[in-house]
């Protein structure tokens, strides 16, 4: 006998351990079997689960889980990334926690072996949490980006594209966290709002005949101006164009350039350039060969030591060393003392702060290494534009193209210790050697020098998305020699994904992917054929979650209180393409209630003794409502197929969710009851049967959305022999019946339309009527025949009779050309119900009228947010179908 109920608690750890234990998440061993592959988004290694990882990796599962029923061999790759930045920094928080000495202070060896440690005991939780959310990955092949294996593809990959020019090194302007004094990614910036100053400052003409005002947010970086530019075709600096500026303070003279970068309607249409400190004034400083004069160090203090390009003398002596912010007081009050500071403005602006230090973020000079990105970009490109891949929605390959048609070089160096070292070596003169090892670099020193030389490995480590980006074929083994592995699962089927990465991770994987793998015919291979780019999830009123704003949903929470199941589902259920998630308990704890619905109706069927006997063959049922049941699934399942096989997850969730509970649960188990208590014993017999097979088809079409709680009524609804994660997909071709389909569906509408006349018309619910059907033609006369009993005791009705005319004092509602009556002489007071539905609709009006006002408020709709807007409209849409439905019933009362 089933337990009363599923506990989620107590079962979903022994479920996901019986997967695990008998190799159900590994790929099938047959050479016939189609392959389907997904490499998992590697999580960093310091990770803990969010709800953007829930939702990505339910998605993933869904699709695992539907291709592994189809037959196919399925891998799905998991791993964390090593996550350079994030992970040295939890690390040397625990070293200050513990009272232990900096990193600086233990040496490169002694800190990366502790990182090690800390991996070993810490790291990674997140893949087990990914378990309790159900994710089916083959755990036994998991990866990290430090593995051996990985670091080796690392390598090979940067001597390769060295050797072939794409890899350099060059002076450039970076994102330079002066806490953690390395480099960051554009992703590792975070833009705030901030009060600011514009600060309006006076530049003398060098030959004293007048000044240019230029105003900036940034005071410090006057003593690293290079030029001022103005607008070539700006009338008022026309005449003014090549002549030089003194600047203040710093004592040197600048030129005044024509440059489009110069806004006219912009303040006084007067730029200072500032190569060194500011990625526009980088590319101003390109165009027109102006000196790159830097004058801040590593942790952003004004020099105190000469760097090469000329900052340090022009820095007042007794101003080195200070920190760029009491820099800027300094030379603010410097400006005013000389009479140059001719306004402060105070203005709102965009500061960059590093993600993770939270200090301000300085576009700093210094030598790099860079990936050759836009020649690697044209191929990606390409295999965009003709199909080899192809994202969905579609909408987002134009962000693809718009960021890859604009590529910079990639900055792949970090001032960092954690990570894969610059295969670099340098000789005592500077000379760099690029190498997979320190003795193929020596050997090419040796060859260079004829002797042996003293070498020295470059101290940077590689960006975290250099080695993520070889991630789809360096989880299989490549380079070394795997072709079982490459040639089966290369190129992977789809990737799953958020948007905001498809620059820093997606489409370096396409470069990477495209540039190393080819085919037989040596032709580029793409890394995926398709990329599923999902929403955001937001909270219940639309908005974005933050901690800030107090509303972040904790998933392991969710499970904790509701099920994998019920978060899993009401996630796939709103992955619409396209369309941000809207996330609440009350959303999750209605798909729990759909579970519970699921796990009743299971127990319903075994309290019937509904078995699937051997050789039962659906086809060859004769009972009406059995070949209904049967065409509804077969329909179900082509949708959920159309679904998932185009990555509408929300249709495909939708697809099952309305046969499972609305026409299984609601529907089927009703019309099923008379024939299990008839008797008619062949009836019976074969109603049982049917509901058992399509209880078996509903776990299966359920199984890839809440897989724990089909997989528990798998093993208790009958003898099975294997798990239900590895059983076969419905396959209901052949079932469709549309003479069954058009009967039922007429005896649900009827039924529907029935219930809903009692309810508006308030007939009190244990009140047996009659029912006229006035109209009816010989089909539907038949179907009345047919079905009274049915009708009788799912309408709550005393007897169905056909008639000519419609009796009075009669509600009625109208199904396809039969008039349908209720006679209501002495079972309702008309009067009372009048004045109860005129209060109802008055009520109602006030209502709209007060939503229409609100809403016709051009203020309101503009200042409000988008989701009280959007919750006001839902209200008004809701009132306006209840007054329509109220005035109808109002309207039949009237007529009687």
């Amino acid at each position: 006998m089933m337990d009363k109920t599923f506990n989620p608690n107590d079962a979903e750890t022994r479920i996901y351990q019986a997967w695990e234990d008998s190799g159900a998440f590994q790929p099938k061993d047959d050479d016939n079997a189609e392959a389907f592959s997904i490499v998992i988004p590697p999580p960093n290694v310091t990770g803990r689960l969010h709800i953007g990882h829930a939702l990505n990796n339910t998605l993933q599962d869904v699709l695992v889980r539907y291709k592994r029923m189809l037959g196919c061999s399925v891998l799905w790759q998991p791993g964390t990334d090593h996550a350079g930045i994030a992970t040295q920094m939890v690390v040397e928080r625990q070293l200050a926690d513990e009272g232990n000495i900096s990193r600086r202070d233990m040496g490169r060896d002694a800190f990366i072996k502790r990182v090690w440690e800390w991996k070993e005991e810490s790291g990674g939780a997140i893949l087990q949490q990914l378990r309790r959310l159900g994710a089916s990955c083959d755990w036994s092949r998991e990866r990290f980006t430090l593995d051996e294996g990985l670091s080796k593809a690392v390598l090979k990959v940067f001597v390769e594209l060295h050797q072939q020019g794409l890899i350099y090194r060059d002076k450039r302007l970076v994102n330079w966290d002066p806490h953690f004094q390395t480099a960051i990614s554009d992703l590792e910036v975070e833009n705030r709002e901030t009060q600011g100053h514009f600060w309006h400052f006076a530049y003398p003409l060098a030959d004293g005949s007048g000044e240019l005002v230029v105003a900036t947010t940034r005071p410090e970086t006057v003593l690293g101006d290079s030029a001022v530019a103005v607008h070539p075709e700006d009338e008022r600096y026309k005449h003014l164009i090549g002549k030089m500026i003194k600047l203040p303070i710093a004592n040197v003279e600048i030129p005044i350039v024509a440059d489009e970068h110069a806004d006219p309607e912009q303040g006084t249409g007067c730029v200072k350039i500032t190569p060194a400190h500011d990625f526009n004034d980088f590319e101003v400083g390109k165009r027109h060969d102006l000196p790159k004069v830097n004058i801040l160090d590593r942790e952003a203090r004004l020099l105190t030591e000469d760097d090469g390009t000329g900052g340090l003398e022009r820095i007042p002596a007794e101003w080195r060393g200070l920190d760029r912010f009491e820099a800027r007081k300094k030379l603010v009050a410097k400006m005013d003392e000389l009479g140059l500071l001719r306004a402060v403005e105070d203005k709102v602006i965009q500061q960059p702060y590093g993600d993770r230090s939270g200090v301000v973020i300085e576009p700093w000079l210094t030598d790099q290494w860079y990936v050759n990105a836009g020649e690697l970009a044209k191929e990606a490109i390409a295999a965009v534009e003709d199909g080899r891949t192809t994202f969905h929605p579609k909408t987002w390959e134009k962000t693809y193209f718009e960021w890859m048609r604009n590529i910079q070089p990639w900055c792949i160096s970090r001032q960092l210790w954690w990570g894969h070292r610059v295969p670099a070596w340098y000789d005592e003169d500077g000379n760099v050697f690029v190498a997979e090892s320190e003795a193929e670099a020596a050997e090419q020193a040796r060859a260079q020098h004829d002797r042996d030389v003293p070498l020295s490995q470059d101290e940077d480590v590689l960006d975290t998305w250099f080695s993520s980006a070889l991630w789809p074929f360096s989880t299989l083994g490549w380079p070394d020699d795997t072709p079982e592995m490459v040639e089966k699962f290369y190129p992977t089927s789809v990737l799953i994904t958020a948007f905001d990465i498809i620059f820093f991770w997606v489409a370096r994987m396409m470069m990477q992917g495209l540039h190393f793998m080819k085919d037989a015919d040596g032709q580029p291979q793409v890394p995926f054929k398709d990329v599923y780019i999902h929403a955001l999830v937001r909270d219940e009123n639309g908005q974005k979650m933050s901690k800030s704003k107090g509303n972040v949903i904790d998933p392991l929470e969710l499970i904790d209180e509701y099920g994998a199941d019920a978060v899993r589902f009401t996630l796939a259920a709103q992955a619409g393409q396209g369309r941000d998630i809207r996330m609440s308990k009350e959303r999750v704890e209605g798909y729990r209630n759909f579970g519970t619905k699921l796990w009743n109706a299971a127990r319903f069927a075994e309290m019937n003794e509904c078995i699937v006997p051997d050789g039962f063959d659906p086809k060859s049922v004769t009972q009406t409502v059995n070949k209904w049941i049967l065409s509804e699934a077969a329909q179900a399942i082509e949708a959920i197929n159309a679904g998932l096989d185009t990555y509408r997850f929300n249709d495909a969730a939708a697809a099952a969710y309305r046969f499972v509970w609305n026409v299984f649960c609601d529907w089927h188990l009703e019309f099923a009851k008379p024939l299990f208590n008839g008797e008619d014993e062949a009836a019976k017999a074969e109603t049982r049967a049917t509901t058992a097979f399509v209880l078996d088809q509903a776990l299966k079409m359920l199984h890839p959305f809440m897989p724990f709680v089909t997989e528990e009524l798998w093993q208790q609804t009958g003898t099975r022999d294997t798990h239900l994660i590895v059983a076969d997909w419905p396959q209901l071709d052949g079932l469709q019946n549309v003479d069954a389909t058009a009967e039922m569906d007429w005896l649900i509408n009827l039924v529907t339309d029935i219930r809903r006349l009692r309810a508006e018309m308030n007939i009190p619910a244990g009140a047996q009527l009659p029912l006229v059907a006035v109209g009816a033609d010989p089909v539907t006369t038949e179907r009345f025949a047919r079905h009274e009993a049915l009708i009788r005791r799912m309408a709550r009705l005393s007897d169905v009779t056909t008639a000519v005319a419609v009796p009075p004092a009669s509600a009625q509602t109208v199904l396809g050309t039969t008039t349908l009556a209720l006679p209501l002489e002495g079972v309702i007071d008309f009067d009372a119900e009048k004045a109860r539905l005129s209060k109802e609709v008055a009520k109602l009006d006030g209502e709209i009228g007060r939503l229409e006002k609100k809403l016709g408020n051009e203020k309101f709709v503009a200042n409000a947010p988008e989701s009280v807007v959007a919750e006001q409209r839902e209200k008004l849409t809701d009132y306006a179908g209840q007054k329509a439905k109220m005035t109808e019933a109002l309207a039949r009362l009237e007529g009687m």
